[in-house]
């Protein structure tokens, strides 16, 4: 009994022991917790607030606050983890617990092992007993973190014979060695570079005010090397006007490409957020517009760089990454006729497409007015930054790839429609009187009306030469709904097109229905509801080219890609003969009403389309587009769509002629 009596106060006297160990390790496993958890927020602050008293002597908050922000802010650090790495340890008044840092870096993922997070009691709570080893495990007080990055190329953007329309290269930046350039005249050199450069003298003058080392040079501007400003502004170093070759981005062939190819720009904090797992950083270059930005994934490069601590002669290794360059991509786009397009444009605002009948490549993409490129990559002028803001930035958009209502133009696919359904027959003719007609009363005032009554009976001949819409509008109410959206669809209008460069989606109805008569008919003439983008255009015409068949667009090519078929049998083979006839003699033939639109030495098909833009049909104040597209079904080279905006009351759809027709007159003689 008495040996019993020991043992028990023994064994509670080691349960009162054994607790008291696991509530330390309990307490010093929350203090981890919650250090670690600050540190993966970013809550420097709250990490300070929980080091010892003597840590805290040998470093201010606001020193340790900035010195970790500096560093993991620099090194693009992200999604870090910190994991527990061994059995904690207990010595005298502390506790170790050994763990690791993963996270991502501009140098790549990397995990630092070895970390110790020293724990000692103080005040009643465990506090981090701190040095730089916290920061990383192989630093030491003295130490510096550094980060070395060598630049690595961005893909070119390259037209169909290998030219580049976009590449890296070498730009100027001018500037001002404020030592030599205050000496003497400084007011008049400001008023000169300001008037060269074409910028304001308040931002040359603000710039030298904040310059605090005269021997620092202020840049103003980069600027192409071929630039005729440089010329007023070389060889001046004596003056402290300074020019200094620099890496950027350059861009060939001025405005006619700006919507196509874009531009690239630094990095905004949104779009660093929406590409946090692609390995992008705060100084990051990244397509903004276009092709750039269409194929940022290909293009980008992605700098080498390497994070290590300075440690006297010595480096220390944290992370590295080897640089890739990015990829090439050569576009199916003539240059040349890129710039014949956009020449004969010039002024007007617009879009035009220009596709071959054979493969689907792409061989221009037009919108008009434009940019330059370079203006992106460069700077811009006070004259062109006075110019957007009058304009409100009116004008930039991208046409191209918008849709419209595609007027006349549809009337290639509602002849083709009705030839295949049986509604048409070349052999017949229709009875009809006047310059407006209604089916039945049941349209209340509404009537379809055309420009011209020819004063006898209209074959489909005579319908595409004088542009009939009564015509037309009668073969879509005989087709029907069912028939006429599926004879539609065979163009693969409504539905998704599968092309690289984003399109807006083409549309029969804005809720894919033509029930309605007065739509239906509408329809048939190319008013209604119906929209298509220029490239759809383009493509539907190719067909008279092709076999009636339309090729896949296509507008970036490599050895193993091939011409695909899209839509096979869009116009029935039996039904072409008749359809390029038609569409042919009202251009070549005499009493043509498009004479304007023929191209010597060629046979070309085409139709006029100029779309109304109103209300009503009573509305006098709408707007009109003008369409004209043409294809050569001979020769098969091309087939180019091409529409100018707000052609009323001066010449309508005769606005687009003579520009598509020089086009097509320079390339079928190319």
């Amino acid at each position: 009994m008495k040996n019993r009596k020991i043992i028990i106060p023994i064994l509670l006297l080691s349960f009162i022991l054994l607790l008291s160990g696991c509530s330390k390790m309990d307490k010093a496993q929350k203090a981890y917790d919650n250090y670690t958890e600050k540190w993966v927020q970013s809550d420097y602050s709250g990490m300070y607030q929980m080091l010892t008293n003597d840590s805290k002597s040998t470093i201010s908050e606001e020193d340790f606050t900035t010195r970790y922000t500096n560093i993991f802010s620099a090194i693009n650090a992200n999604n870090l983890s910190l994991e527990l790495s061994g059995d904690k340890e207990k010595s005298d008044n502390q506790i170790i617990i050994p763990f690791n840092l993963t996270m991502n870096t501009l140098a790549g993922d990397v995990t630092l092992e070895d970390y110790k997070l020293i724990l000692v009691k103080e005040e009643k709570e465990y506090k981090v007993k701190w040095d730089e080893s916290l920061i990383f495990p192989q630093m030491t007080k003295d130490d510096k973190v550094r980060i070395s990055t060598i630049p690595s190329k961005r893909g070119s953007i390259l037209d169909k014979d290998g030219n580049p329309l976009a590449k890296d290269g070498t730009i100027n930046t001018i500037g001002i060695y404020p030592a030599k350039f205050n000496s003497s005249d400084i007011h008049t050199k400001i008023t000169e570079i300001a008037n060269i450069l074409d910028i304001s003298e308040e931002n040359i003058k603000n710039k030298l005010e904040a310059n605090t080392n005269p021997e620092q040079l202020i840049p103003l501007v980069d600027i192409l090397q071929n630039d005729p400003k440089i010329l007023k502004l070389i060889n001046r170093d004596d003056e402290g006007i300074l020019i200094q070759p620099k890496s950027g981005r350059v861009y060939a062939g001025g405005e006619a490409f700006g919507r196509l190819i874009g531009y690239i720009g630094s990095i905004t904090a949104e779009e660093l957020e929406a590409n946090k797992d692609k390995d992008y950083h705060d100084t990051s270059l990244i397509g903004k517009a276009g092709l750039e930005q269409v194929y940022e994934d290909t293009l980008r490069s992605k700098d080498s760089a390497e994070i290590y601590i300075e440690h006297g002669e010595e480096k220390i290794t944290i992370a590295k990454k080897d640089g890739e360059d990015g990829k090439d991509i050569k576009t199916s786009i003539d240059s040349d006729l890129q710039n014949k397009i956009y020449s004969e444009m010039t002024g007007e605002r617009g879009a035009a497409t220009a596709v071959n009948p054979k493969t689907g490549e792409i061989l221009a993409m037009v919108s008009a007015p434009s940019f330059d490129s370079n203006v992106f990559t460069t700077y811009v002028t006070k004259t062109q930054k006075t110019k957007w803001e009058e304009t409100n930035n009116a004008d930039e958009i991208n046409r191209f790839n918008k849709t419209y209502s595609p007027g006349s133009t549809m009337k290639l696919l509602t002849a083709s429609i009705g030839l295949k359904n049986g509604v048409i027959d070349t052999n017949a003719t229709r009875d009809i009187k006047g310059l407006g007609w209604q089916k039945d009363g049941s349209w209340g005032d509404f009537k379809i009306t055309r420009v011209t009554d020819p004063g006898s009976p209209v074959n489909l001949k005579d319908a595409v030469n004088h542009s009939d819409n009564i015509y037309f509008g009668q073969v879509a109410l005989e087709l029907g709904n069912e028939k006429f959206i599926n004879g539609i669809k065979d163009f693969g209008i409504g539905e998704e097109l599968s092309f690289e460069y984003p399109m807006q989606e083409s549309q029969i109805s804005n809720d894919g229905d033509l029930s309605r008569e007065i739509l239906l008919a509408d329809t048939g003439y190319g008013q209604g509801e119906i929209m298509v983008t220029p490239l759809h255009v383009a493509l539907s015409y190719s067909a008279l080219a092709n076999n009636g068949d339309i090729m896949q667009p296509r507008l970036v090519v490599s050895e193993n890609s091939e011409a695909k078929v899209w839509k096979q049998g869009a116009i029935a083979k039996e039904n072409l003969p008749i359809l390029i006839d038609s569409f042919t003699a009202l251009i070549n033939d005499a009493g043509a009403t498009i004479p304007d639109g023929a191209v010597p030495g060629f046979r070309v098909a085409g139709k006029t389309g100029t779309a109304e833009i109103k209300k009503s049909q009573d509305d006098t104040s709408g707007t009109e587009n003008g369409w004209f597209v043409s294809v050569d079904p001979d020769t098969s080279k091309i087939s180019i769509s091409m529409i100018i905006e707000d052609v009323k009351d001066r010449g309508h759809s005769h606005v687009t002629v003579p520009k598509v027709r020089n086009v097509m007159e320079y390339y079928l003689n190319k």
